[in-house]
């Protein structure tokens, strides 16, 4: 299928000039727009692959490892993906019971054990959530995945969405049990090594389990390479990272967001804008990977001030939104 840019060229020279100019005036908007923003550090955007924009204005600097924070739930959601592929999970309907027993305290209830890696991905676990004003209390706690099994069942597991970093966190202990590796294994060696990515070592909770959903390190290249990768079906350089049937199944709707109104899928924020379905990886003070048609942005912010939806996140919605319409 010819390509856009092959298309433009064939119009000739007096056409090519001012669909240019359209671009680079619609990429300009979106630089001067983020600049804006004194909670952002950095942003940088490819269009069907090819660089377009890319700024750093302020924080760390060009090439510095960023706290992503929740950026990260959806890195750990494609190691399930991974999982998969590979036969060391058999699909997204195998159980905590299942696949790691041993990880599930006494005290639990007696429907976790019946909880899904599908549900755990998808923030549809039931339980009461880690996150938010209990986040502190559940890092204090001995054992970061029993107090998040031995919490109250709220709803009925892949009923509504209840965010919680205790769900990831659990996820990545049960990809641990099913894969004989580390999280950090599994993150360097499926998606860091293919994308040519350093994942440097994040917390670890008290025995030791790498933090399913927060605080892992990236720059803004690993984000954009991710990012590609799963717009391109999976594929990056030639070499098959994740499968087309995993990426499919991620970005399909399963609940929605009560907060930002955008559905939920397995670790992606989904939403779409001008005809143009689009999929987010979002982390709290604004961490941000947009994946569209044409289009990956990649945006670094102020890991210790909020980003809400009504808000500062708010704010990057108008860059997703303006990107998009720029890359289409």
């Amino acid at each position: 299928m010819p390509t856009r840019r092959l298309v433009l060229a064939s119009a000739g020279a007096a056409l090519l000039a001012p669909q240019v100019l359209r671009a680079q005036s619609g990429w300009d908007a979106v630089a001067e727009r983020a600049s804006s923003f004194d909670q952002l550090y950095a942003i940088a955007v490819w269009r069907a692959g090819e660089p377009v924009l890319r700024r750093v204005i302020r924080g760390p600097g060009e090439g510095a490892t960023y706290n992503v924070k929740s950026v990260a739930k959806t890195w750990v959601a494609s190691l399930l993906g991974a999982a998969i592929d590979r036969g060391e999970v058999p699909g997204l309907n195998a159980t905590i019971g299942d696949l790691a027993p041993g990880v599930i305290p006494e005290e639990a209830d007696l429907d976790v054990a019946g909880i899904t890696v599908g549900h755990l991905a998808s923030m549809q676990a039931g339980l009461e959530r880690t996150s938010g004003p209990n986040y502190g209390a559940w890092i204090a706690s001995g054992n970061w995945v029993a107090d998040a099994l031995s919490r109250d069942m709220v709803a009925e597991p892949g009923g509504r969405m209840l965010y919680s970093t205790g769900s990831t966190h659990v996820l990545g202990a049960v990809l641990a049990e099913a894969t004989g590796m580390t999280l950090l294994e599994q993150m360097r060696t499926r998606l860091g090594d293919p994308l040519d990515a350093s994942i440097p070592p994040w917390l670890r909770d008290p025995q030791g389990r790498y933090l399913g959903g927060n605080q892992m390190g990236l720059t803004l290249d690993a984000m954009l390479r991710f990012g590609e990768m799963h717009r391109l079906g999976g594929r990056w350089n030639g070499e098959r990272v994740l499968s087309e049937d995993w990426i499919a199944e991620a970005w399909q709707p399963r609940t929605r967001s009560p907060w930002s109104g955008l559905g939920y899928g397995l670790g992606w924020f989904l939403g779409r804008e001008g005809g143009q379905d689009f999929a987010l990886a979002r982390g709290y003070g604004g961490q941000l990977i947009a994946v569209g048609s044409e289009m990956v942005m990649a945006v670094t912010s102020d890991p210790n001030q909020p980003a809400r939806s009504e808000g500062y996140f708010g704010n990057l919605m108008v860059l997703v939104r303006e990107g998009l319409r720029a890359s289409a």
